[in-house]
């Protein structure tokens, strides 16, 4: 389905024009001659993106702005303002508005499309968390856009061929923000990403041209290629005139492309939207890796739960298939977890399975699995691992767990016991097999149970 544009703009040649244009790119276009129509239309008809003609004969771009970030349906649109040419005036303004992007009208065919096409991508991003919610990031997580800035100060770092020319927009820069701006080389730049480097910059600023030959470009494509540049934001300077080279970083993933001439006020804007983007994106790609985190682990223990045991359990039975080697299965219960919580309090119980995954945490390797199964049940899974180990460590998890009595809320302290049934899985076994080893073991956990408890017991099996 074709990306589709609301352009809003109080001059009818302007709109007949872009919606030859935008129809010859294959997207579809929509058309509103004034502010109040544009925001009844983008709330109706929800655009892809929006080009704002300026001036328009009824609203400020600062009225239509808020209205359109006020409104959750439209708040995340993508904007860009198309400005009268020679006119500082009308950019800073709407830049201070919170566009997203503003132009000189008429604006060069190849970047405007190219700069579409960078927002839309960024959009789309963005649009894989309402995916996979179902609803917005910003309504179910708190993510809205606020005013407030960086908790720590944000980077800006400098890459220029000419050190003079680095310390020139340094000058230019300083004193207007108090984001931190460092000038590099090319090579600090891509050491820092390849050895894993923390404190590399938020955003870079390249130069396009860095060896005449579009050098900038290829640091920036480099970047993104090794993954430390997905968690930055790339700032473009190109020659002045030079579409081609601008429309070309869009393309290559640049998220602002500017010329020298952009100075004083506006850069200190364009930067400050920049970076504003940046901290939503981090958010976004934070929140995304809590539900997926939170999606796998027991929010009690902090140990994975069946969701992920499962599958993992698989992957450790596949491979040990692949090897020709065995891996251990150990189901895990405490001993009359009942009477804890009847005699002193859920709070106690939930208190006693913290330490008790704690402790056999501590006591498993780190390509061990240890996930909560059930109310009191765990699941700990050796990879490569034999029976005489197996039985060594399930031996060492009850004794762990045993020899100190557990700290409840109260200040008093409170035996624990657990019993274990061990199973062993084998190579010729395969990853289809992984249920019935845990039943197995699990069978055995039952024996542990019925011959008195604070025991380990061997599937037959696997004995």
């Amino acid at each position: 389905m074709n990306r589709r544009i609301l352009i809003i703009d109080g001059t009818a040649t302007n709109r007949i024009i872009g919606k030859v244009r935008l129809s010859d790119a294959f997207y579809t276009p929509i058309l509103a001659p004034d502010g109040e129509t544009g925001l009844r239309m983008a709330r109706g008809e929800k655009p892809d993106l929006i080009l704002l003609g300026l001036p328009l004969p009824d609203y400020s771009v600062r009225r239509l702005m808020a209205a359109l970030r006020a409104d959750p349906a439209t708040r995340n649109m993508p904007v860009i303002a198309l400005t009268p040419a020679d006119a500082p005036e009308p950019r800073i303004e709407a830049l201070g508005a919170g566009v997203d992007d503003v132009m000189a009208r008429p604006a060069d065919e190849a970047v405007l499309f190219a700069r579409i096409r960078s927002l839309l991508r960024l959009r789309a991003e963005a649009g894989l968390v309402t995916r996979a919610w179902g609803t917005e990031a910003e309504s179910m997580f708190g993510l809205a856009e606020g005013g407030a800035e960086f908790d720590v100060a944000p980077v800006i770092g400098v890459v220029t061929a000419r050190p003079e020319t680095g310390l020139s927009w340094r000058r230019q820069i300083t004193g207007r923000m108090r984001d931190r701006l460092t000038l590099l080389c090319r090579e600090q730049v891509l050491g820092g990403a390849l050895h894993g480097i923390t404190g590399l910059p938020d955003v870079l600023v390249i130069e396009a041209d860095l060896d005449g030959t579009h050098g900038g470009l290829r640091l920036m494509s480099q970047m993104i290629s090794q993954g430390a540049g997905r968690m930055m934001a790339f700032c473009v300077v190109t020659p002045p005139g030079d579409a081609a080279t601008a429309a070309m970083a869009f393309d290559l993933g640049a998220d602002e492309v500017i010329t020298p001439h952009v100075l004083g006020t506006e850069l200190d804007l364009r930067l400050r939207a920049l970076l504003r983007r940046k901290r939503r994106a981090d958010r976004l790609r934070q929140t995304m890796e809590k539900g997926l985190r939170l999606a796998m682990i027991d929010p009690l223990t902090g140990s994975y739960n069946r969701r992920y045991a499962m599958p993992r359990l698989a992957g450790i039975a596949e491979q040990a298939a692949a090897e020709g080697s065995s891996f251990a299965v150990m189901v895990v219960d405490l001993d009359r977890f009942k009477s804890v919580n009847d005699r002193h309090g859920h709070a106690a119980g939930d208190a006693v399975l913290i330490e008790v995954a704690r402790r056999l945490t501590e006591n498993l390797r780190i390509t061990d699995l240890l996930a909560r199964i059930g109310g009191e049940e765990f699941l700990v899974v050796l990879p490569q691992t034999g029976l005489a180990e197996a039985q060594q460590v399930a031996e060492r998890l009850r004794q762990a767990v045993g020899e100190q009595p557990v700290p409840l809320p109260s200040g008093e302290g409170l035996a624990i016991t657990v019993s274990i049934g061990v199973a062993i899985g084998s190579s010729a076994q395969g990853a289809g097999d992984c249920t019935a080893t845990v039943e197995q073991a699990d069978r055995a956990l039952m024996s542990s149970k019925t011959a008195g408890r604070n025991l380990v017991t061997l599937s037959r099996s696997a004995a």
